[in-house]
């Protein structure tokens, strides 16, 4: 089959749409992820055994179970308790919980390396908890797991693909419509994986740069 560049450029302008509802669902659901993550972790801290456990099972069951699935039982979960929201919203919450699983995991990871006499020392001078974690603790955790989010980001925006399942026209989604009225298969799916890559490589790009600017953490 002989490459068509006029279906690429038929199709390009539809594709850049979707690779758009692609890009602000995926960073939306990072920017929700992260809080989600941090909260689950200072539950995990908690004097509470009953929300340890329930916690603990959460993050179980998200790292434990496909991304496709947890995406299936969000969009019909929600309208079923009254919750009417769009297929969009509903795929960025349960992005964000799933990826909020993961990181919680990695502030875990990320809090043993973090020296434990900084934190005795703020403590012996009375400073209040809320404040260790905000100056001490949390900063100096971000700025070690960072390569670590750049690639749960990096795999987040990949597996974004999956939400065209429920409805959600974003790139996969787009290309899919536009293979079954073109019939030109290779042309499109070679484009996509193009967007695919250069999102991704972006939000690389971006998170060494956050990373060589927070290398003073690191240092100390």
């Amino acid at each position: 089959m002989k490459f068509d560049v006029d279906v690429v450029v038929y199709a390009l302008p539809y594709l850049l749409n979707g690779a758009k509802v692609t890009l602000s669902m995926s960073l939306l659901a990072i920017l929700l992820g992260v809080p989600v993550g941090i909260g689950l972790f200072i539950g995990l801290q908690s004097s509470g055994v009953i929300l340890r456990k329930v916690i603990g099972l959460y993050i179980s069951f998200a790292r434990g179970t496909p991304l496709f699935i947890q995406i299936l039982i969000v969009y019909y979960l929600l309208p079923s308790i009254g919750l009417d929201i769009s297929s969009y919203f509903a795929a960025v919450i349960a992005l964000s919980l799933n990826s909020g699983a993961y990181i919680s995991e990695m502030i875990r990871g990320g809090l043993t390396a973090v020296p434990k006499g900084q934190i005795e020392a703020a403590r012996a001078l009375a400073m209040p908890r809320r404040l260790i974690w905000r100056r001490i603790a949390l900063p100096q955790i971000f700025a070690l797991i960072l390569p670590p989010l750049t690639v749960e980001f990096t795999a987040l925006l990949k597996a974004s693909a999956l939400v065209s399942v429920i409805g959600v026209i974003e790139l996969t989604r787009t290309a899919q419509q536009i293979v079954a009225a073109t019939y030109r298969p290779i042309e499109i799916w070679l484009v996509v994986g193009a967007l695919y890559f250069v999102m991704c490589y972006a939000l690389g790009a971006l998170t060494r740069r956050i990373e060589r600017a927070t290398a003073v953490y690191r240092l100390h």
